[in-house]
């Protein structure tokens, strides 16, 4: 299956380290091959990158690895496709407005049926169950409130709305508006808060190594969410099957 890769943070941050082990299991230390994508969100724009091509031969991807973009919050994606083909509409993550404010998604897993959409706001332009899935969720969320509600509202009601979907099959997602990050894990999610003191990290998937000591404030705080863990020098906490969590400025708030 897909593989999925977030960083939130309280201060605009560069992902080139993690993205540089992430991009190459796209095609070099994994399987995943069938497209990527990583979204940026900066300040109330989003700016995302896709390609159909594997993350790990792609010049856009290079671009990437090249590019220290700096962001509060960062969605990025490698597929292994399990519904629809390879192209660019299927390939994560996925972007809709909702309450004038862009929302990023990427799934990892399959779903085994979908449910019925409940509104026509929001459809999907490709032929994956993880673009189907979001656009229910974003539906379901217009049909409740006309504009965007208190954060703690929205966790509770995104919550709430899970199980129809969970029950379903594998649904491993990130979804993330602005400064916000949610995170759900079905089967596997892991996470590392690095704030001071820093030390160095080192990539499971290059030889590569950087020492955030070097690079950062003692006020930073970044928050890294993958699939499986990064670096193979450090303690990534594993996320618990139906775990629902929530960042901001690196923090997890509830």
């Amino acid at each position: 299956m897909c593989q999925l890769l977030g960083m939130n943070c309280n201060t605009p941050t560069d992902i080139v380290f993690s993205f540089e082990g992430f991009s190459r299991r796209g095609g070099l230390t994994g399987e995943h091959v069938d497209g990527w994508g990583i979204a940026f969100f900066e300040d109330d724009g989003c700016r995302i990158f896709l390609d159909y091509l594997p993350s790990v031969s792609s010049p856009i991807a290079d671009l990437v690895r090249q590019y220290p973009i700096k962001s509060r919050n960062v969605i990025a994606h490698i597929r292994k496709a399990t519904q629809g083909r390879v192209s660019l509409a299927n390939t994560h993550p996925f972007r809709r407005e909702l309450w004038g404010r862009d929302w990023i998604f990427a799934h990892n897993g399959n779903l085994a049926d979908l449910p019925t959409m409940n509104g026509n706001r929001f459809t999907p332009v490709g032929t994956t169950d993880s673009e189907w899935a979001f656009c229910w969720l974003m539906n379901e969320l217009s049909v409740r409130f006309a504009q965007m509600p208190a954060v703690d509202v929205l966790y509770a009601n995104l919550q709430a709305l899970l199980p129809e979907l969970t029950r379903r099959g594998n649904f491993n997602f990130l979804l993330g508006s602005g400064n916000l990050l949610f995170a759900h894990c079905a089967t596997d999610l892991h996470y590392i808060v690095r704030q001071a003191p820093f030390t160095s990290a080192h990539l499971a998937d290059a030889d590569l190594s950087v020492d955030f000591a070097q690079l950062t404030t003692h006020e930073d705080r970044v928050a890294v969410i993958a699939t499986h863990p990064l670096t193979d020098n450090e303690a990534w906490t594993r996320m618990q099957p139906g775990e629902f969590a929530l960042l901001e400025g690196g923090r997890r708030l509830f």
